[in-house]
């Protein structure tokens, strides 16, 4: 079986960085008629249907006319890059009212929640949508210096704030906090465990922020061993997704279990187990691996838009 990538991966955009620091040309490309925007509402993306059933939701790009009022001084707007070519932009409409929003820019579409929405997405668009949020997100949470407390702008398209006290001066970038995400495996069995908010018979790889001065690996055993009391050995890399709720970096692994023994944390899980590639098996195969069937009494694993599904698919599969 071929698994998709994981979804909020392979954008389509050409971040063109190089563009960020030419005011001149960031300048002309806001109103460029050729320029579109995905406005972002309380976080939000405009989404608007297809016009086939069975074709996928989209992005509600709009031209700089009808956001105007949105982009200027003081506003949150991000250039993401460049699409074919043409200027993409981000920005932040949360200023209008719920009756404004759903009668002027709504028209168009309907502002959606990303994470819902994105499985629905064409390829590569949810990866837009991450860019975006993101960003959006980062600004909104960043409005004053962490140094001296001034207010602090935005420049370089998005991608730098600046300190607005001269005497100061701070410069601060947008950050990605990293997340380790394994499935620690011995022998032909792997170690899933499962959060007091999970769906009924939900388990999933474990995961966790790494912390400052950790390597990938360190933070691997290190986590393995707080949540579930297994030692670990070999890590390896696998892959990575952006998890922009707000900006994280999932970096997937697979992890050498040395030791069986579980001892949960009873903090951030109230269970571990061990499970067999056939449980394993089935529960990829499922159909309600969407988790929206209460019917099914066996293991149910994320689904597809999460790495875990893919680290837990991959492990199952490579011997078929």
């Amino acid at each position: 079986m071929t698994a998709p990538r994981p979804i909020f991966s392979d954008s389509p955009i050409d971040r063109a960085s190089h563009l960020r620091v030419d005011e001149d040309w960031l300048a002309d490309s806001l109103i460029n008629p050729k320029t579109r925007y995905v406005p972002f509402h309380h976080l939000n993306a405009l989404i608007v249907p297809s016009d086939r059933p069975d074709a996928p939701m989209d992005i509600g790009w709009q031209h700089p006319v009808e956001v105007a009022e949105f982009v200027g001084d003081g506003a949150v707007c991000v250039f993401l890059g460049l699409l074919d070519g043409e200027p993409r932009y981000a920005v932040d409409v949360s200023s209008l009212d719920d009756k404004h929003s759903s009668s002027e820019l709504a028209r168009a579409g309907r502002f959606m929640d990303v994470r819902r929405i994105s499985p629905r997405l064409g390829f590569g668009v949810p990866a837009i949508l991450a860019q975006g949020r993101s960003m959006i997100d980062w600004h909104k949470r960043h409005q004053f210096c962490s140094t001296c407390g001034a207010p602090s702008k935005s420049s370089q398209g998005g991608y730098l704030r600046l300190c607005g006290d001269d005497a100061c001066g701070a410069q601060h970038f947008p950050r990605t906090d990293p997340v380790v995400i394994m499935l620690a495996t011995r022998s032909d069995r792997c170690l899933l465990g499962r959060q007091p908010g999970f769906p009924p018979n939900m388990y999933s790889a474990l995961a966790g922020f790494m912390e400052p001065g950790e390597t990938i690996t360190d933070a691997v055993r290190r986590e393995v061993m707080e949540e579930a009391g297994v030692t670990v050995g070999t890590v390896h890399y696998r892959d990575t997704q952006p998890w922009p709720f707000p900006s994280s970096l999932m970096i997937g692994c697979r992890a050498d279990a040395e030791t069986e023994e579980i001892t949960i944390d009873g903090q951030e899980l109230e269970d571990a187990r061990w499970f067999g590639r056939d449980e394993i098996i089935a529960a990829l195969e499922n159909p309600s691996v969407n988790l929206e069937d209460q019917n099914w009494q066996g293991l149910a694993v994320p689904p597809p838009m999460a790495i875990a599904h893919h680290l837990i698919r991959d492990w199952a599969m490579e011997n078929d």
